[in-house]
């Protein structure tokens, strides 16, 4: 069963919202790094900062997306009857965390 087509991203309208601003935010950040590099004059550890920073807003955008896959789709895993399914995709995504 394909997850994905089957149930979509599922997000309340406040984690829409806090996932949109901070991938806009993220994408603000990432240009500002890719200004840093054109610049010779460029600290590495200031580079190096940036770039930490764009990882722990990737990490609070997959922990939005994440929870709503537990809420709207792991906890009523058992009703659907695709518990071993649900249990196999998510050991698969949290190899990625």
């Amino acid at each position: 069963m394909n997850h994905a087509s089957a149930h979509g991203l599922r997000l309340d309208d406040d984690a829409r919202e806090q996932t949109r601003q901070r991938l806009l935010s993220i994408r603000g950040h990432v240009e500002g790094i890719l200004r840093m590099l054109e610049d010779p004059s460029t600290y590495c550890v200031d580079a190096l900062k940036q770039i930490k920073a764009v990882q722990g807003a990737l990490d609070k955008v997959g922990v939005l997306v994440l929870r709503s896959h537990l809420r709207d789709h792991v906890v009523t895993a058992a009703q659907r009857g695709d518990t071993d399914e649900i249990v196999a995709e998510l050991m698969e995504v949290l190899k990625y965390r």
